[in-house]
C-alpha cells in the first residue's frame, strides 16, 4: 500500500514540476498594459482557465491527498527498528579493582615551602 503511494507521490511531483514549469507567468505580459498592444489588463484576465492551469489544479491535488496517505500509513505502521536488535554498552562496574587505588595520593598542588614545613 506504501509503496503504491509513493510510487503515485513520485510521478505527481515530477508531473507538477513540469507542468507548473511549463506555463508563463502573469509578468510576461506587463508591457500590453502599458500600450503594447495587447489584450491582458496589468493583473491577468479572469477569463477562461487553460489546460494548464486546471491540471496544475488537478495535480496539486493529488500531491495533497498522497502527501496525507503516506503521513497516515507512516504514523500507524509498526515496523521493527534497526536498533531494537541492538544491546546496551556494558559499562565498567565501579567496584575497586585493587587496594593500591584506595590509598591517598599525595597531593602535588602544594607549594614547595609548604611541603618543608610539613617534614619538620
Amino acid at each position: 500500500m506504501s509503496i503504491l503511494l509513493i510510487i503515485v507521490h513520485v510521478i505527481v511531483c515530477v508531473a507538477l514540476i513540469m507542468i507548473v514549469l511549463l506555463q508563463t507567468g502573469k509578468g510576461a505580459d506587463m508591457g500590453a498594459a502599458f500600450g503594447g498592444g495587447g489584450s491582458q489588463t496589468l493583473f491577468g484576465t479572469s477569463g477562461a482557465s487553460t489546460f494548464l492551469s486546471k491540471a496544475t489544479t488537478v495535480a496539486a491535488i493529488v500531491f495533497m491527498v498522497t502527501s496525507l496517505g503516506l503521513a497516515y500509513v507512516s504514523s500507524r505502521s509498526t515496523s521493527s527498528s534497526v536498533m531494537r536488535d541492538m544491546k546496551a554498552p556494558v559499562e565498567e562496574s565501579a567496584a575497586p579493582q585493587s587496594d593500591a587505588s584506595e590509598q591517598p595520593k599525595p597531593e602535588a598542588s602544594q607549594p614547595a615551602a609548604d611541603q618543608d614545613k610539613q617534614e619538620d
